[in-house]
């Protein structure tokens, strides 16, 4: 996962600067009038707000004993996270090439052109109902040579509970799955299924890591579990619940 102050090749090279756009894909010819014209203003005005709350965070580092954040570790690589971090994990990782499984409905659209500007390749599909297409996308990406990220509850939850999606992705190329949480100090939390997170500005954002694990989905659970045990105590090994 490349780390956001030595992005060898990037097009922004300090941790704290704000996002160059990217080329989008047009808008499909699919969505109704009302749909394309708030996919023309919600994406720009989420990203502007995204960089200018993400340059006021500060980040912080925990891995568990043996294991190291996996930033100067070249691709590829899998990685699953809990839904509810994912705005803090697309500021910390921005601009890394990421390809992050995200799903093909209309909010799934509103998503993949929000982080497409922050550097993100949204590969299109998820881990119910159109899984097979995306793990096929994802799968393809990851044999190419890029990093993968799969939101482990994603789409609609339940939350924190891993599916069957990112360890299948795990098995098809043979390769661990790491995982990582993200804990804000202080943060606004949202009344939506995955309790979305949302860090205050000026607050501290904890990354917690957890060694890779088996592509097994009970394996991948206990790797995240513990990741959000570390990133919440900020110690590498916390205490069991």
């Amino acid at each position: 996962m490349p780390h956001p102050s030595h992005r060898e090749g990037w097009d922004d090279p300090s941790p704290r600067a704000g996002c160059p756009r990217i080329t989008l894909t047009p808008v499909s010819s699919n969505y109704t009038f009302k749909q394309r014209l708030v996919l023309a203003i919600v994406p720009p005005l989420a990203y502007m707000l995204i960089c200018l709350l993400g340059v006021t965070l500060r980040f912080e580092d925990i891995a568990e004993p043996g294991t190291e954040p996996a930033y100067h570790t070249p691709p590829p690589l899998i990685y699953a996270l809990w839904h509810r971090c994912l705005l803090a994990c697309a500021w910390r990782f921005r601009q890394g090439n990421i390809h992050i499984l995200i799903s093909q409905s209309f909010d799934g659209e509103l998503i993949a052109r929000t982080v497409e500007r922050l550097g993100f390749v949204a590969v299109r599909g998820s881990s119910s109902r159109d899984g097979a297409v995306g793990l096929r996308n994802l799968q393809r990406a990851y044999l190419e040579g890029n990093y993968c990220a799969v939101t482990a509850d994603g789409p609609r939850g339940p939350s924190q509970k891993a599916k069957p999606g990112v360890t299948q992705l795990g098995q098809f190329v043979n390769a661990p799955v790491g995982a990582i949480y993200l804990h804000p100090s202080r943060a606004w939390t949202l009344r939506s299924w995955d309790r979305f997170l949302i860090p205050k500005p000026f607050s501290r954002v904890t990354v917690g890591w957890s060694a890779p694990a088996p592509a097994e989905r009970e394996a991948v659970q206990a790797a995240l579990d513990r990741a959000v045990r570390i990133a919440e105590s900020r110690s590498p090994q916390p205490s069991n619940p």
